[in-house]
């Protein structure tokens, strides 16, 4: 699955001085001096910043956790899908679950190897949420942390109720970004400025009515978690940097918005830090 967006400068220039958008039957609108981005389909596009996303990414709240354990009684075995570097599947051994991280990424599932391969509990499988590569009724629960919404959901509704055992759980996890304050709010203006496309072809979480549908004719939770990260100017450059839509060095826009996020964090700045505030969000169900 591709998005695409054109910086196509010139020839709007020549062609089409009054008009701000024009669209190309099968891709997302051009925007005037917008350039060229190819979002990598969903399994690959992490591949080229791996690193950023290990050392600068959220874990999740505590308490989210501890729910888990609550609603989840152990010894249970979770299936952590679209695992990644392996966030969400270290939290899970911590709080005491047996745990099948699967991932189809080559280079984040290896990143979580590195981290975790030592843990008994812990085991990493080369497989994706339509087809996991797990055999049927073997896991407590599904966990998907920042991952669902590159899911085909109908397809992998089918493979999660083929491996869960009977009255197993799944568990939609995001760590979003909050609204409605100022740091926040600023910082999704430069995203707006600088990274061509954004918020156009970016599904950074599915719709609450999605999630309703996944969980049509069964039970269904949702849980709020106030949680932050007080990032230093190298870790708010790492974490800006390990979102996939974000241009990398060399690429077009890249130097304009370091430099932008640069004058952002001293705008902010306190105690040599800003705080980074999400809101995670649960939905748990069957």
């Amino acid at each position: 699955m591709f998005c695409v967006a054109f910086w196509i400068d010139a020839f709007f220039r020549s062609h089409f001085h009054s008009c701000a958008f024009a669209s190309i039957r099968g891709f997302i609108p051009i925007r005037t001096r917008a350039f060229v981005v190819l979002m990598k389909s969903s399994t690959e596009r992490f591949s080229d910043r791996v690193e950023q996303y290990v050392r600068y990414r959220p874990r999740y709240p505590n308490a989210l956790l501890s729910l888990l354990v609550d609603k989840i009684p152990r010894p249970a075995t979770v299936a952590d899908i679209g695992s990644g570097t392996g966030i969400l599947s270290d939290q899970l051994l911590e709080f005491g679950f047996q745990v099948v991280a699967v991932e189809p990424n080559k280079p984040m599932r290896e990143a979580a190897e590195r981290q975790l391969s030592g843990h008994y509990a812990f085991r990493s499988v080369d497989g994706t949420a339509e087809s996991t590569n797990l055999t049927s009724f073997s896991v407590d629960a599904v966990t998907c942390g920042q991952s669902f919404h590159w899911f085909d959901r109908a397809k992998c509704r089918t493979e999660f109720d083929r491996i869960l055992r009977p009255q197993g759980l799944i568990a939609l996890i995001w760590n979003n970004r909050a609204r409605h304050d100022p740091l926040m709010e600023q910082y999704d203006e430069l995203l707006t400025r600088f990274v061509p496309g954004y918020p156009d072809c970016l599904p950074r979480r599915a719709a609450p009515a999605d999630i309703q549908a996944f969980f049509s004719g069964g039970s269904l939770e949702l849980f709020t978690f106030p949680s932050h990260q007080l990032l230093t100017r190298e870790e708010f450059l790492g974490r800006v940097i390990s979102s996939s839509y974000v241009p990398l060095s060399g690429d077009p826009g890249h130097e304009g918005l370091i430099e932008a996020c640069n004058l952002l964090f001293d705008r902010f700045v306190g105690n040599g830090s800003i705080r980074f505030l999400y809101e995670t969000q649960l939905y748990l169900g069957r």
